[in-house]
């Protein structure tokens, strides 16, 4: 049987990174998109990098500034990258479905409506939170500015859009009511699935 593919989702600063662990407390395997990346830009993707662009590798290993560098000074970079690491990402997950053996499983993805992955999905969920918490957690990281903050929140598909899109919604206000909303979820979907 193949399992019940749950999409997860949230913008920066929202808690998804915290609501995939609940998840996978709960027994429940997750993948996640960016381990992915990281995984292939250490191994399968070098090659291929080398073979593209060779400034994007250093010592064995794909280099994101690199990436970045390539991407602001050549306009064609993104999508040439794009073409590499789509395809990857894509038999990385599909592996993670063949080998997951539960009836349920998580793919922790920051893009999945932007890149229309939610389509490959059997439901979605969105975490959520109040843009004045989601800006404080940010800036409580000390990994980035308010600037650098902003720029990517603008990046990003508004919250409210999420909103619209996703079958579930999660607002992580608190730790415990969000791990109760996760684990009333799993229960939600089982049910489901034995109706």
């Amino acid at each position: 049987m193949t399992p019940f593919r749950l999409g997860l989702t949230g913008s920066i600063g929202m808690g998804k990174s915290t609501t995939a662990g609940f998840f996978a407390a709960a027994g429940i395997p997750v993948w996640d998109a960016d381990a992915a990346v990281h995984r292939l830009y250490a191994g399968p993707l070098v090659e291929a990098f080398g073979a593209l662009h060779p400034p994007a590798v250093r010592d064995g290993a794909v280099d994101r500034a690199a990436l970045r560098d390539w991407i602001a000074a050549d306009a064609m970079a993104l999508a040439r990258i794009e073409s590499l690491v789509h395809p990857a990402v894509a038999e990385d997950r599909a592996a993670f479905l063949r080998g997951a053996g539960t009836d349920i499983v998580v793919f922790d993805i920051p893009l999945l409506f932007e890149k229309g992955t939610e389509a490959e999905m059997d439901a979605t969920l969105l975490v959520t939170a109040p843009p004045a918490l989601q800006r404080a957690r940010v800036l409580a990281r000390g990994t980035m500015t308010e600037a650098q903050f902003e720029t990517i929140r603008a990046r990003q598909m508004p919250d409210a859009e999420k909103r619209s899109r996703a079958t579930h919604i999660i607002e992580t206000l608190g730790l415990e009511a969000a791990r109760a909303s996760v684990l009333a979820l799993i229960g939600y979907i089982r049910e489901g699935q034995h109706a």
